[in-house]
């Protein structure tokens, strides 16, 4: 566990006595903030298979569908990750052929990112968690 200092600032203007609940009146010495004390809190750590799952990368997948052409997925796919036409064009066959293709990994914000761009190429486009299997 480690030690975390938790605090709260009182209320603007209030010394605390029950006799100060005036609205408007302010605490000049702290400029409005009255400071108090940090106690420390514990935070527990995760455990090793947490950190494990959250290391995992994701994948990005591109499904087959009947609107683009094999030409066009060729294309975003050269565009948004700067694949060879060799490379790209196998990806698309992959697509067109089992219907999908793993086309990128990484972390969770990368793959977000990459489904979110080939959604505005047309794309479709899912992620997940890399189960160890492609």
């Amino acid at each position: 566990m480690l030690p975390v200092h938790v605090g709260s600032v009182g209320r603007a203007g209030s010394t605390g006595r029950a006799d100060d609940q005036r609205p408007g009146r302010r605490d000049a010495r702290h400029n409005g903030v009255v400071p108090t004390t940090l106690e420390p809190t514990q935070v527990a750590e995760p455990d090793a298979d947490e950190r494990v799952a959250e290391d995992r990368p994701w994948i990005v997948i591109v499904w087959n569908d009947p609107v683009n052409l094999m030409s066009y997925v060729t294309f975003v796919l050269q565009k948004l990750f700067g694949y060879s036409l060799e490379k790209a064009t196998e990806l698309m066959l992959d697509v067109h052929q089992k219907g999908r293709a793993v086309v990128a990994n990484g972390t969770r914000e990368q793959a977000e990112m990459h489904v979110f761009r080939l959604h505005e190429h047309g794309l479709w486009a899912t992620m997940e968690k890399d189960g160890g299997d492609e």
